[in-house]
């Protein structure tokens, strides 16, 4: 088996289905002891040849409700936990493209070990070298400290800040495993969507990719101090430390402080309390601020989402089922006080016949994801070429009542079907789908451009036609989608 030289040691992986494959690598020190809530520092190096063979430790975290279906378990996880995984067909000199896979879980959950996520297919279709990888996530990775404890500040960005320290590895070490550390794409879905647009306006990843790929998430996940505040506030509290003694919240443990995680819940739907936080340090501005001041300029983006994104989520809202017009217009003023009633009678006259259920949907799915899509887009636009897709596919699985949910893409991104079986259903047209979007990323990622023989042309994103893919069994080139809901939208929700 190959043994690879990296900045730290060697490693030695393993051979399988003819991709070369190493797991478990750190990129950081073990954020442990007076490194907790510190920003991620050199891993150790090591004598001799360390075995890759094994997934390193999942980020501590709650059980994952999606990771039965995503074919993954829950296996024990740690504050040690910063490692990631390399798939390449070879460590040779090739110099080939390489994708860095960032991945979601509302920046609470997940792991990069996940078998959806494996690297195999691009490896041996598009000839590239993937990697996954593990950041800090909930309190681990986003508590916002630094005002209640001042000698922890920065804490809130570091799961960021992780991430860009895995690509600072990459630029490092990636071309020993077969890797052109210039030409690095990063991609990743919800939250690693969401971390893929916080990554393009970070002053300290920049210069370390050229490609983005945002799926069903952007650069608008982003609290201000004060709401982190809220949280921290609430979780200290929960934990019996007074602010100021950082003795006593270093002292607790990874299960206390999972622990001491408080309910966060509005209107039946689960919130965001952990996520990236403008905090003057990693992130001196708006992520989208600093993306349209030109901090990523160069890299090329390609940004979408689903068409029903938030059936996924109607499962843990106990309102959902009995939802009325009257209810979706009292969740509305919560955000926008009176003139919710404005944007409910918007969706309602265009769709007269649509249930509750369907129009709130439909709402949530243009507020949270659709349009943060947009503004990245149109940030992007003057400093680097973007483009567009939308995913349609409805899979036949639970009845049909996901569509074209959250995730859906993701198997077909990585051409993955027979994983994904339980939640993308079978039959033939899925393979002409997963052969579509699939090498429309190994393009992107190869060439700076997704248009590939087997889909129409995708012109690049602009804001006056905004053309976009719309990836099914059948693709086609739509023009502005939805734009007649996306101007009230953008209107009341910035």
């Amino acid at each position: 088996m190959t043994i690879v030289a990296t900045r730290s040691g060697k490693v030695e992986g393993f051979e399988r289905d003819g991709v070369q494959v190493f797991l478990g690598i750190p990129y950081a020190a073990p954020p442990v002891g007076d490194l907790r809530w510190r920003a991620p520092q050199p891993e150790p190096s090591w004598d001799g040849i360390r075995e890759a063979t094994k997934f390193g430790n999942q980020s501590a975290q709650t059980d994952f409700p999606l990771n039965l279906l995503m074919g993954g378990s829950q296996p024990p996880c740690s504050e040690d936990s910063l490692y990631l995984n390399v798939w390449t067909p070879a460590c040779d000199d090739a110099r080939r493209p390489v994708m860095v896979w960032i991945h979601g879980g509302a920046f609470i959950w997940g792991a990069g070990d996940t078998p959806w996520y494996h690297g195999t297919t691009f490896a041996n279709h598009g000839d590239i070298v993937v990697v996954t990888l593990n950041y800090r996530l909930g309190p681990f990775g986003f508590l916002h400290l630094g005002d209640l404890f001042p000698e922890l500040d920065g804490s809130g960005n570091l799961g960021i800040l992780d991430q860009a320290a895995a690509l600072e590895w990459v630029h490092d070490c990636i071309a020993a495993f077969g890797g052109d550390p210039g030409r690095v794409t990063i991609f990743g879905e919800s939250a690693g969507g969401g971390s893929v647009g916080t990554l393009l306006g970070t002053p300290a990843a920049r210069g370390l990719f050229t490609g983005a790929i945002a799926e069903s998430g952007a650069a608008s996940w982003c609290a201000t101090r004060e709401g982190a505040n809220e949280i921290t506030t609430r979780l200290v509290e929960n934990l019996g430390v007074r602010p100021g003694d950082t003795d006593a919240l270093l002292a607790k443990t990874m299960h206390e402080i999972l622990d001491a995680q408080p309910e966060f819940r509005e209107n039946g739907a689960s919130t965001l309390p952990f996520q990236p936080v403008v905090d003057g340090h990693a992130l001196p501005q708006h992520p989208l601020d600093a993306i349209r001041g030109g901090n990523s300029s160069g890299v090329h983006v390609i940004a979408g989402t689903n068409a029903h994104e938030m059936t996924m989520f109607s499962f843990s809202d106990p309102e959902f089922a009995s939802l009325t017009d009257d209810l979706i217009r009292e969740r509305l003023r919560r955000y926008v006080g009176d003139e919710g009633d404005l944007l409910g009678a918007d969706y309602r006259a265009r769709r007269p016949r649509a249930t509750p259920q369907e129009l709130w949907s439909e709402i949530a799915t243009d507020v949270l994801f659709r349009l943060p899509a947009i503004h990245l887009l149109d940030a992007q636009q003057p400093h680097g070429p973007g483009w567009a897709y939308l995913f349609t596919y409805e899979t036949p699985v639970f009845g049909g009542l996901l569509r074209s949910s959250h995730a859906l893409e993701i198997p077909f991104v990585f051409d993955c079907l027979d994983t994904a079986q339980m939640f993308v259903g079978t039959g033939p047209k899925l393979q002409t789908l997963a052969d579509a979007m699939h090498r429309a990323w190994i393009a992107f990622a190869r060439a700076g451009d997704p248009n590939h023989p087997g889909i129409p042309e995708w012109p690049r994103y602009e804001p006056a036609r905004r053309a976009t893919m719309r990836f099914d069994t059948t693709c086609e080139i739509l023009v502005d989608p939805g734009g007649d809901s996306r101007e009230i939208v953008a209107r009341l929700f910035g």
